[in-house]
């Protein structure tokens, strides 16, 4: 592979952001989409007086920071233009699991919800798509009908193997959409859900389905029953309890009930998507952005550098494992792996490799 020079990481990188946007985005923001992207995984940090200051640029830093300021404020930029660019990236799976999840975090008396669909992929959900919140709490039926929607118009809902989600997931208008649009999903309720047992013309709490059985012993109910006004499958378990009453796992799926806790194991991959985002990678919380578009624009930018990381440290993973610590956890994140590879990289342009780092981006 070619060495990575200095004097050329910029061309480098614009040139293939170029080949992705195919034209859509002028020519001079491309270069400044690049200066961002290298600064984020220099400094990892997006506030954006260190960015400027780490900008591979002849412009003096405030000149890069007014830059910035204005992409921010002033540029439009295409979400579903980011979406493919990472979609084309993702390594090959003939069928994805999507988590669906929120973070939130509120910045002076500004709350910032972003409600984010991920691919999962090996300990990590790849962020896709996602809605700027312009409230405090849950999503709503519509917010995710409209976020799933989007996914199927870009990329197919063949693709889907199924939809994984926590307890804030349930509303009838959703669970409706998702049964009549035969869309595979494990999503867990809670304990004292209400369900309804057709056969049996009755009703109970979710838990009472599952409290006969062993503590860890996961099975599913035998009889379709409705939850929410629509049919599904039911499947759980008896927790060990940690303090007093045991609490159970309790997950309702369009189909396939024998295949809940495996999908939904995978559900908490998109929570090392968000630590990425926050403190583990990008600290996209100490931004003092309040405007929820400009704060789109922030995600977009940081998805880029994520996905550049991630493809990275699988590279690296494979020709240097990881360590693997004593509690059997890796020493360090797939995801930290790239990004300090990167780092390194561009903070430190006489310390070369031959690992040509942009291929990771190149979808040829």
């Amino acid at each position: 592979m070619m060495k990575t020079n200095a004097s050329t990481k910029n061309s480098e990188l614009v040139s293939i952001l170029n080949t992705h946007f195919e034209g859509k985005i002028n020519l001079a923001r491309v270069k400044l989409i690049s200066f961002f992207i290298i600064a984020l995984c220099k400094v990892q940090t997006v506030t954006f007086e260190k960015l400027a200051n780490a900008f591979d640029t002849k412009a003096n830093p405030d000149s890069s920071l007014r830059r910035i300021q204005r992409f921010i404020a002033n540029y439009s930029f295409d979400a579903d233009l980011i979406a493919r660019l990472v979609f084309s990236l993702l390594p090959k799976q003939e069928k994805l699991i999507l988590s669906i999840d929120r973070t939130n975090w509120k910045f002076g008396q500004t709350n910032i919800n972003i409600f984010m669909l991920g691919i999962v992929y090996k300990g990590v959900a790849f962020p896709l798509l996602f809605t700027m919140l312009d409230k405090q709490g849950n999503s709503n039926s519509q917010e995710r009908i409209k976020l799933v929607n989007r996914f199927i118009k870009l990329f197919g809902k063949d693709v889907i193997e199924s939809i994984v989600a926590d307890r804030e997931f349930v509303g009838h208008k959703w669970l409706t959409f998702l049964n009549l649009n035969q869309i595979r999903y494990y999503i867990r309720i809670r304990n004292n859900f209400k369900v309804e047992l057709p056969h049996k013309n009755k009703e109970t709490k979710a838990w009472h389905l599952f409290n006969a059985y062993k503590i860890n012993e996961f099975v599913y109910y035998n009889k379709i029953v409705r939850v929410n006004g629509e049919l599904c499958y039911l499947s759980g378990c008896k927790l060990k309890p940690k303090k007093g009453k045991p609490k159970f796992l309790v997950i309702i799926s369009f189909n396939k009930p024998e295949n809940a806790l495996q999908d939904y194991k995978q559900r908490w991959q998109i929570e090392m998507c968000f630590k990425a985002m926050k403190s583990s990678g990008f600290d996209i919380e100490k931004t003092h952005l309040q405007d929820i578009q400009r704060i789109e624009k922030l995600v977009l930018l940081i998805m880029i550098a994520f996905v550049w990381s991630y493809k990275v440290g699988i590279y690296l993973h494979q020709i240097k494992p990881i360590l693997i610590k004593k509690h059997g956890r890796k020493a360090k994140s797939i995801f930290k792996y790239g990004l300090s590879f990167l780092s390194n990289v561009f903070l430190n342009s006489k310390n070369q490799n031959d690992t040509n780092i942009f291929q990771f981006l190149s979808c040829t």
